[in-house]
């Protein structure tokens, strides 16, 4: 049982719980990103329908079916970043096209997403026509693949199915949770299954709209006999207290950088991987822009808005500190990175689309937010008050354009133009000091 996952000692609470027969109806696995809570969800699944032993390879009907992601006992749904994994996949796939392992790993990570498509849960939603096509597309192709021999066909596959996959993830995956989607979780719930157990699964359950907590409390006041619900969360104290309350926590720990690298040679069969950072940047590293195309990008929107600001200022007698600092510091980057002197907004923000594939991978716009204001902190790490109170500032700003995208799924070029202006407008605001060296209009 749950050989899988690596490095999680609490694991072995879950076998004793197991086989003492003393699991909770309704649990928590609460731990960092990309530390095998999701995968530990699935693992549960198969292990409480499992006819036989449960280890990993058994070959009843049940274990085969969870093993592939197509038990109808099973129903998952919430949101995560699938194309970062999928692509991952892919590079392992090329690396041994040969091991019926990388398949299987690969055709896993694409059916993660296709569980969120479960007819169960978009029933009678008008949202369905709109993805409809892509959704289609995605499960044929898959199906091909998986019938596909061991030739260059197979990866022609796997490209257009990771190609698919990005689309239907920017289309038909929301940031939250919402309530038509508990209620009909809900009512699947009280379904008899068709083996020995039921599992419901709600991966970042904290993202949930209200209606939606509300209808979820309900399932887990009275659970079915035959369920196990699992929510899993990064923390849990984002959880209300009403829905805590009635779960048993398993807690899950960052696994140190030498378990991570196991976790390359063992689960993605790359033996060469080198992990600079965490799992979670290796996984990102597959979908460009890499990290480190996203911080010249990100140098560039915030030199751009300085110089802006600076435009703005150009008839007072001195500039703020904070405005000097930050343009000395991103300039240099941003043309470092290739991408020239700062411009204006409309250009900038146009230009950012296009090399960013218009934010369609799922988690790439919060990947730039987050440079973003490490380049912000990292400029204004040494200022006085009025950067302490930019910071701040930034931060918010930057935290209502993260959440006005992966939230309410506001279009990015939208998000980006209203964070422009805020902030330049709040170094537009900032103090002014005696008159000194001047920022010239090109961030230097």
């Amino acid at each position: 049982m749950f050989e899988n996952i690596l490095g999680q000692e609490i694991t072995n609470q879950l076998i004793r719980d197991i086989e003492g027969e003393k699991l909770a109806p309704s649990i928590l696995f609460a731990g960092p990103e990309a530390s095998g809570k999701g995968s530990a969800a699935l693992e549960l699944g198969r292990v409480l329908s499992c006819s036989e032993n449960g280890s990993w390879n058994c070959l009843c009907p049940s274990c085969a079916s969870h093993r592939h992601l197509g038990s109808q006992d099973m129903l998952v749904l919430g949101s995560k970043p699938f194309s970062a994994e999928i692509a991952a996949c892919r590079h392992s796939l090329a690396k041994d096209r040969a091991n019926s392992s990388t398949r299987l790993l690969f055709i896993r990570a694409v059916r993660k997403l296709l569980l969120r498509f479960s007819p169960v849960l978009w029933e009678g939603d008008s949202k369905l026509k709109k993805i409809n096509g892509v959704l289609l597309d995605l499960d044929e192709k898959l199906e091909d693949f998986s019938r596909s021999p061991e030739d260059g066909a197979l990866l022609v596959l796997a490209d257009t199915v990771l190609s698919l996959a990005v689309d239907l993830e920017a289309e038909g995956v929301s940031g939250r949770i919402p309530v038509d989607l508990i209620r009909r979780a809900a009512y699947w719930s009280r379904l008899a299954p068709g083996g020995k157990r039921k599992i419901l699964i709600i991966e970042n359950a904290d993202r949930m709209q209200e209606g939606a907590r509300n209808s979820l409390l309900k399932i887990l006041e009275e659970p079915p006999p035959y369920l196990v619900i699992v929510l899993c969360a990064v923390r849990e104290g984002d959880l209300l207290p009403t829905i805590r309350s009635r779960l048993r926590v398993y807690r899950f720990v960052r696994r140190e950088k030498a378990v991570e690298e196991e976790v390359l040679r063992r689960v993605f069969r790359d033996k060469d991987g080198v992990l600079p950072g965490t799992l979670t940047d290796y996984l990102n590293a597959f979908i460009p822009p890499s990290e480190e195309e996203l911080l010249p990008l990100a140098a560039w929107f915030a030199a751009s808005f300085a110089a802006g600001a600076f435009s703005s200022r150009r008839e007072r007698d001195g500039v703020s500190p904070v405005l000097l600092a930050l343009g000395k510091y991103a300039s240099p980057l941003a043309e470092e990175g290739g991408l020239g002197r700062p411009v204006d907004m409309g250009e900038l923000i146009g230009e950012l689309m296009k090399r960013a594939g218009r934010f369609k991978v799922r988690g790439l716009f919060g990947r730039f937010l987050a440079r973003l204001l490490f380049l912000i902190s990292g400029a204004l790490r040494d200022g006085g008050p009025e950067a302490l109170v930019f910071r701040e500032y930034a931060l918010k700003r930057i935290s209502d354009a993260g959440n006005a995208h992966m939230v309410y799924n506001q279009n990015p070029s939208l998000a980006l133009e209203r964070l422009f202006v805020e902030l330049k407008e709040g170094l537009v605001s900032c103090p002014v000091f005696p008159p000194g060296p001047v920022l010239r209009s090109g961030g230097q």
